[in-house]
């Protein structure tokens, strides 16, 4: 199962409130594959561990400009993220400085999640 930092939105997917994410890359996802959310996978000191968040189920993953949210298809996508008093542009901004080299025209890849019950499986 492969890692997926959320080290910008720990708290939203601790409370399950997030359930979509953009990501430059991750082009091979494809729905059904399981994730590891951990709280970071870089920049650990000596001896730490990563933090386990969620084991998650990929539902869709689509390629589109980061400009696409907030359009008639995703246009609840700033609440999905996490963010809900966020704007479209306000979101776009916010991922633009914390993504170096990413403008709004950037494509980027939606992946939209499912929160799996580990304790189900056996």
């Amino acid at each position: 199962m492969r890692l997926m930092s959320f080290a910008l939105t720990t708290p939203q997917i601790l409370n399950r409130t997030k359930t979509v994410t953009r990501r430059c890359g991750w082009t091979f996802l494809k729905p059904g594959d399981l994730l590891q959310a951990i709280e970071k996978g870089q920049g650990l000191k000596k001896g730490e561990h990563v933090r386990r968040l969620a084991v998650l189920r990929v539902v869709s993953v689509g390629r589109q400009p980061l400009s696409a949210i907030g359009n008639a298809y995703h246009v609840d996508d700033c609440r999905r993220e996490g963010f809900p008093e966020m704007s479209p542009a306000e979101f776009i901004e916010m991922f633009c400085r914390s993504h170096k080299g990413c403008s709004p025209t950037t494509i980027v890849t939606r992946i939209e999640f499912s929160y799996e019950d580990i304790s189900r499986r056996g």
